[in-house]
């Protein structure tokens, strides 16, 4: 698989996730502000991702990609936020 498939189907993921998680009810030991700064830097890292890859710096694109993810597991880990990747159809689908 290519770098710009790839790339192109990670964001896809993020997106998705991005729109259809749902923050959770349970004790967490950080605040809502907290979650929702975490969530803003995942969806600034998401941009970011995007924009490398219209300017063809696929490898910056990428590696903005995974730390959207990283942060968005995270936040899953902690019991903040609950939400599942697309399954590997799913990703092919959204790419």
């Amino acid at each position: 698989m290519s770098i710009e498939a790839l790339t192109a189907k990670y964001i896809a993921s993020a997106e998705r996730v991005l729109k259809e998680l749902q923050l959770t009810k349970v004790a967490i030991s950080v605040s809502e502000e907290d979650v929702a700064r975490v969530l803003s830097w995942a969806a600034d890292y998401l941009e970011d991702a995007k924009y490398y890859k219209s300017a063809g710096k696929l490898e910056t694109s990428l590696t903005s990609v995974a730390y959207c993810e990283g942060l968005l597991d995270a936040l899953r880990l902690l019991g903040a936020v609950k939400f599942e990747w697309p399954t590997k159809m799913e990703k092919e689908k959204l790419s």
